[in-house]
């Protein structure tokens, strides 16, 4: 492979430039990179934006201006840990603007994408070896959208 690790490709219709403004205004270590443009080959509108390279929180992408063709679904979503409850009602409430609350600590932004704000402990207490442990911390963040992890960690504990 030519660089190392792997760039994420978002397609967007027409909100790629909008869309990663937006992200690299949420997380740290962000910034926007390249912006190409169509020319007169097209298929958009020449000087219009085609791609911008960005990175999230570290994260490579690529926002493409692709058109109304394909759009985004909960098939894919990004993960954001986060070491504290600040973080997650941070992290939640800057990616749910505009956008929907699901369960379980899942939403989806403005744009379409599906993202999951996960408090830090709460993977392993999901797949503890203590049934019991794992079985009351899955049924109080089923009734959960943004995750409370206070009220995770007393499930958990049996409280």
């Amino acid at each position: 492979m030519v660089t190392k690790g792997f760039t994420t490709c978002l397609w967007f219709d027409g909100q790629a430039e909008e869309a990663a403004n937006h992200y690299v205004s949420i997380f740290k270590d962000s910034r926007i990179g390249r912006i190409g443009r169509y020319n007169e080959a097209g298929p958009g509108p020449a000087g219009s934006v085609m791609t911008v390279e960005f990175e999230a929180n570290g994260q490579r992408f690529v926002g493409v201006n692709g058109g109304p063709e394909f759009t985004f679904n909960e098939a894919v979503s990004f993960q954001v840990f986060c070491d504290d409850q600040d973080e997650v009602d941070h992290y939640w409430s800057a990616l749910s603007e505009a956008g929907s609350e699901g369960p379980c600590g899942w939403l989806k932004d403005k744009y379409g994408v599906s993202w999951q704000v996960i408090p830090d402990g709460l993977v392993d207490m999901l797949v503890d070896p203590d049934p019991e442990k794992a079985k009351r911390t899955t049924e109080v963040m089923y009734g959960m959208t943004k995750l409370d992890m206070a009220a995770l960690r007393k499930a958990y504990a049996g409280e």
